[in-house]
């Protein structure tokens, strides 16, 4: 199978890596050079460097060819609009697109295109989470009995801690297509929680 991957943040790295392990051929695109440092030394895809809209920079990725698209940058809009290029102008299977926005992702879908929302993912894994024991008394977090998962927040954790640290990830390390210089240099300064990291598009 060959998987067209636009956007080489966390969320693309990450997928490129899996899909090169199983042995599928993967080529994966980002606007920044810099963003193919996530991927690992071993990774036996493609790696190109431009536009997951450009109608040229998709040609040369392979797009006539490729199963699948996942358009997995942080702007919803460029993601919907990627997405359409692949469906309508190269045909390709099946294109998926990774949306913030539940309401977006709900036209997008009536536009025929396949979207992943994270936030409805996350706040669906919560309630789950939730539901399934854990308990939350005076504003602190105590899961239920389990073997702990590396990285998890230790039992007595305040929320709003959690919620913090959760932001702060979130705030400086993406990398992905699209973003400008002056945000690039802001994250690596550690700009405050709460500034939008992609020009036109909201968190």
């Amino acid at each position: 199978m060959k998987v067209l991957i636009i956007g080489c943040g966390r969320v693309g790295a990450r997928t490129a890596m899996e899909l090169d392990r199983r042995g599928e051929k993967v080529t994966i695109i980002d606007i920044d050079q810099r963003a193919f440092l996530k991927l690992p030394a071993k990774f036996a895809g493609a790696s190109i460097r431009g536009s997951g809209t450009d109608e040229a920079v998709l040609r040369e990725a392979g797009a006539e060819m490729s199963d699948v698209l996942m358009a997995l940058t942080e702007g919803d809009n460029r993601n919907a609009l990627a997405a359409q290029i692949g469906k309508h102008l190269f045909g390709i299977p099946r294109v998926i697109a990774k949306v913030n926005d539940p309401v977006r992702a709900e036209a997008y879908r009536s536009l025929g295109l396949e979207t992943i929302c994270r936030t409805v993912i996350l706040s669906d894994a919560l309630v789950l989470a939730a539901m399934e024991g854990a308990e939350a008394t005076d504003g602190e977090v105590l899961p239920p009995t389990a073997e702990p998962i590396q990285g998890a927040p230790t039992p007595g954790t305040r929320a709003h801690e959690i919620a913090r640290a959760a932001a702060r990830e979130e705030e400086g390390v993406e990398l992905d297509e699209g973003e400008d210089q002056a945000d690039r240099e802001g994250a690596r300064e550690g700009a405050p929680v709460g500034t939008v990291r992609d020009p036109g598009e909201e968190a």
